[in-house]
């Protein structure tokens, strides 16, 4: 069976990158979102995304972007991927990756068995699926709250395109979070942090250490 591939979002510095790659990185995700400790200026952006090598798929994350936003990110920062983490509507989703030529991954919230058809509508229009946890009323980040939900919802499930698990992932339970789910796809942020924001490079070869050892 393949590893389980990791995607570290929201890095925010270089030596932050150099982490991920080291620690065998598939994705690396910026944020571009003012609200999130994690968002990232398009220059430095640009700067990190450019000491990433081919085959290590750059990421942005963006919260119900325009296309002016949108436009402005993709003419400056050399991207593989967009991940829409807010109410992007189908209808959306299927815009943006038609204007921009990009694969789209879509991120679904989950909270409860009644939040599941979401990722069947979403299944049609997007590349990939994240599968996050659903952030708490009243949340200022849609995503990176620490917050996992009940893998058993999704235990086994499989869709058409392929899907990253998401929400409150830490070396500590990563790896019962793959043997509940089946995923072959991991996403962590606040999970490899020791501050909002400030990725520990420490924590992030232990979090690819617990993954590598449920592969």
């Amino acid at each position: 069976m393949p590893d389980v591939r990791i995607k570290f979002c929201g890095l925010t510095e270089t030596a932050d990158v150099a982490a991920a790659l080291l620690a065998g990185a598939a994705y690396v995700g910026f944020v571009f979102f003012p609200r999130s400790p994690r968002n990232l200026d398009l220059n430095d952006a640009a700067f990190m995304a450019s000491s990433v090598p081919p085959g290590i798929a750059k990421v942005a994350l963006v919260v119900d972007a325009d296309d002016e936003t949108l436009d402005a990110l993709v003419d400056k920062v050399p991207l593989d991927m967009l991940q829409l983490h807010g109410t992007e509507a189908p209808e959306r989703v299927a815009e943006i990756r038609t204007r921009y030529g990009l694969p789209v991954m879509k991120a679904v919230g989950i909270a409860e068995a009644a939040d599941l058809p979401k990722l069947d509508i979403y299944e049609g229009v997007a590349d990939q699926l994240l599968v996050d946890a659903k952030p708490p009323k009243g949340a200022a980040l849609p995503g990176g709250n620490g917050r996992a939900f009940d893998w058993r919802l999704i235990a086994d499930r499989q869709w058409t395109v392929p899907w990253m698990l998401a929400g409150g992932l830490d070396a500590e339970n990563v790896g019962d979070a793959i043997r509940q789910t089946g995923a072959r796809q991991v996403d962590v942020s606040s999970g490899v942090e020791r501050a909002p924001g400030l990725k520990d490079g420490d924590l992030i070869r232990d979090f690819a250490r617990a993954v590598r050892a449920d592969s």
